[in-house]
């Protein structure tokens, strides 16, 4: 009898070297329902009418019938093409085959690892930032090499990321606004990245652009700038964070290599007919971010005239330094029924909790709760 204790050999087959020593990104996703949600950065209302009619309309034999796209990319360059309401709209025209759709932004910054990473090959992105990038490099054996951002306003370090890309990693992963920072970036730096670094696949991860307006798509080329990819999401504005609504736009080549790496109907029908009334109906997402725009004003000069640190730059969030243990706090807050998140442990931001924007009317609950800890 060979092996005993700690040396036996494990009786299940061992997954690739890069899994076994993967740590995998997880977020405390249970037992949510009935609180307010300030935790993960999520539309706070729900969408639009229009989506909630367009899904109860779903016929019963559609639910049988794997899903359909066609139109969809479409509805989504009408969309952003849209000038109304003071949005820039698009300087060069899109084509269908330069957007890629995805189970969420998380799908497809896994499916861009897969088919751009390679073991030896490096992620460039700072630090700190959105937690699943890293995990996603890394199964594909990436090394990480994360720029933190600078001095106390977290600035982004613009220079050292330019002076990095002389190295020509694999990939350039910039959040803009960045998640949880909120760090803006203007789009014109950006483009001049990606035009200095033809051999680096530079992702601008754009989920909350609409809070901030820093987008590069009203400037980019992507047949001219054919290593320059966005991300967008209707998860944080539209309200459709449950139903897994993602797309990557870019050059058609580009897109293509990072669809053949998913699978034919990844995105589900009910998230199709959410998305196409949700693109339909601007308007109430437009309503929805001036509200909480609005509402991070109101909150962050609170926290200014009560002398609470905190920094709020861009997106639909802010961070905050309790003065007590930041577990205590976070613990009471939700056994008053508001969740947020805490950043413990996280580089340059430990001690601080992230609190999502909702509307007045919950920020005015939120404070209400957290001035009486």
């Amino acid at each position: 009898m060979s092996g005993i204790g700690s040396e036996m050999e494990p009786t299940f087959p061992k997954a690739r070297p890069e899994v076994e020593s993967l740590k995998a990104y997880s977020a405390p996703l249970e037992g949510r329902r009935g609180l307010l949600r300030l935790d993960f950065n999520e539309n706070t209302i729900g969408p639009s009418p229009r989506v909630i009619e367009a899904i109860w309309a779903i016929p019963p034999d559609h639910f049988a019938i794997y899903p359909e796209y066609d139109g969809l990319r479409e509805a989504l360059i009408a969309n952003l093409a849209d000038r109304s309401n003071g949005r820039p709209g698009l300087a060069y025209p899109l084509q269908p085959q330069q957007i890629g759709l995805f189970n969420g932004v998380d799908a497809a910054i896994h499916a861009i690892c897969h088919a751009y990473g390679d073991r030896g090959e490096t992620l460039l992105t700072t630090s700190p930032t959105f937690g699943y990038y890293t995990p996603c490099a890394q199964m594909q054996g990436m090394a990480i090499e994360a720029i933190p951002y600078e001095r106390s306003d977290f600035a982004f370090p613009l220079e050292q990321v330019r002076a990095a890309l002389a190295s020509s990693p694999r990939i350039l992963l910039i959040c803009n606004p960045n998640n949880p920072t909120g760090t803006r970036l203007a789009p014109e730096p950006i483009l001049e990245l990606a035009a200095a670094a033809p051999r680096t696949l530079v992702v601008v991860d754009e989920l909350y652009e609409a809070f901030t307006g820093d987008s590069v798509l009203p400037l980019a080329d992507f047949d001219a700038t054919a290593n320059l990819v966005v991300l967008r999401s209707l998860a944080k504005t539209a309200g459709l964070a449950g139903l897994r609504m993602g797309f990557a736009l870019g050059a058609a080549s580009v897109i293509d290599r990072i669809s053949r790496v998913t699978g034919p109907y990844d995105i589900n029908s009910v998230a199709v007919t959410a998305a196409h009334a949700a693109l339909s109906d601007q308007a109430y997402t437009d309503a929805y971010v001036a509200e909480v725009k609005r509402a991070r004003g109101w909150l962050s000069a609170q926290l200014a005239a009560a002398g609470v640190r905190h920094h709020c730059a861009g997106g639909n969030y802010l961070l905050i330094w309790p003065e007590r243990p930041v577990a205590e706090v976070d613990a009471e807050l939700r056994a008053a029924g508001i969740l947020v998140r805490s950043m413990a442990g996280k580089p340059w931001i430990d001690g601080s909790l992230r609190v999502s924007i909702g509307t007045r009317e919950q920020m005015q609950q939120f404070w209400a709760a957290y001035s009486a800890l």
